[in-house]
């Protein structure tokens, strides 16, 4: 079975998300990844498989996800909110030194290189993908791969927004 189908034939938004994420790592050769579904009922950005950077991480592991609230302006803002806020793909080699960053949290591990995809369809953002500190810089052929794994998670995505699949 191939990725696509690996990922498309997954009985619940969680079980495709442990594929996206181990598929990322390998393929990007990613030290850390997130992933991450939007809620249809209130925008919440919520992962559901990550990397542990912060102290934090094993408690949001045991409760099952990692809620970032949609704030009241409707922007999740920083690097990590870029894509779900433009839609846009992107990586920087220099995270600090993007348009978008704004510091890195309290207590939270520095990430050197940085790639975040908006997973989306044409009705609209569904979630995110992020990768963290490969052993070479990003390029465009890691966007793609990336860009190509969340095309067949926004199939899985769109299925649960539609209440046709189950989040666990």
């Amino acid at each position: 079975m191939d990725l696509k189908e690996r990922i498309e034939s997954a009985a619940s938004v969680r079980e495709a998300s442990d594929i996206v994420f181990d598929e990322i790592k390998r393929m990007t050769g990613s030290r850390y990844c997130y992933v991450a579904y939007v809620d249809p009922e209130n925008g919440d950005s919520v992962g559901i498989k990550f990397s542990h950077l912060t102290e934090y991480c094993r408690h949001y592991e045991e409760m099952g996800e990692a809620r970032f609230k949609l704030p009241s302006s409707g922007k999740y803002g920083g690097l990590l909110g870029y894509s779900l806020d433009t839609g846009e793909s992107f990586f920087t080699n220099n995270p600090a030194g993007h348009p978008a960053a704004h510091g890195i949290p309290d207590g939270h591990r520095k990430v050197s290189k940085f790639l975040s995809v908006a997973v989306k369809d044409s009705e609209g953002i569904l979630g995110q993908i992020v990768a963290g500190d490969p052993p070479e810089n990003y390029d465009e052929t890691h966007l793609r791969i990336a860009e190509e794994i969340a095309g067949h998670y926004a199939g899985v995505l769109r299925r649960f927004w539609r209440g046709e699949i189950p989040l666990e």
